[in-house]
């Protein structure tokens, strides 16, 4: 599975986009599609988008932790590293 976020995509990265993915809400992309054409798509994404695009790639792997996270641009929370693990930071709030 792959699962892309972005702020704003440029018209031909988008058309390209509805040829692979469902977009349940506008700029969240989804697909099935197998490993080996998943990384296709995440070069091919990484690739032609520009910063601007705020990229955020989900994509499930074959071994642990199941999952990838690959980001281009600017993101709003910021992706770690904690052994092995790529997680992202959220902030309390405290009222």
């Amino acid at each position: 599975m792959l699962v892309v976020l972005a702020n704003d995509l440029p018209p031909a990265v988008r058309g390209r986009m509805k040829l692979w993915f469902l977009e349940p809400r506008p700029n969240v992309f989804v697909t099935g599609v197998k490993d080996s054409v998943a990384q296709t798509i995440v070069d091919y994404l990484l690739l032609h988008c520009p910063m601007e695009s705020g990229l955020v790639l989900f994509r499930s792997i074959p071994e642990p932790p199941g999952y990838e996270i690959r980001y281009k641009g600017e993101i709003r929370k910021p992706v770690i590293q904690i052994s092995g693990l790529q997680l992202i930071v959220e902030t309390l709030k405290l009222q």
